[in-house]
């Protein structure tokens, strides 16, 4: 398994843009699929976006489709979900995933490895 730590959340405007990076660390050799999750206040945990672990192939959400990209650089082992045009409703703490796998994971696969989460809130 791999150890993952998010980082890039804090406060911004509505129309804003934020990062989030997910560094991962241990066994980086094997093939990881990496995906990206949130929960909301009050709200189930939901599938954001996920990558393959060549980065050539991406999914996402319906709710994010055009407005998040994800990417990863298997150099520096670290996983990058760029948010742009951010809404209240991306209001949520956003967690990192990894499932390894040569594939592309389904949204509903299950992930082996979490990331505790970095809090991204988006103001009015």
């Amino acid at each position: 398994q791999v150890q993952l730590v998010e980082s890039g959340g804090g406060l911004v405007q509505a129309g804003g843009s934020l990062r989030l990076s997910c560094a991962v660390s241990g066994r980086t050799s094997r093939t990881y699929a990496m995906g990206w999750f949130r929960q909301g206040p009050e709200k189930e945990r939901e599938f954001v976006a996920v990558i393959d672990w060549t980065g050539s192939r991406t999914y996402y959400a319906d709710s994010v489709k055009g407005r998040f990209t994800i990417s990863r650089d298997n150099a520096k082992n670290t996983v990058y979900l760029q948010m742009n045009n951010l809404k209240p409703d991306d209001t949520a703490i956003y967690s990192c995933a990894a499932r390894q796998t040569y594939g592309m994971p389904r949204p509903t696969d299950q992930f082996a490895s979490w990331g505790q989460g970095t809090q991204v809130t988006v103001s009015s």
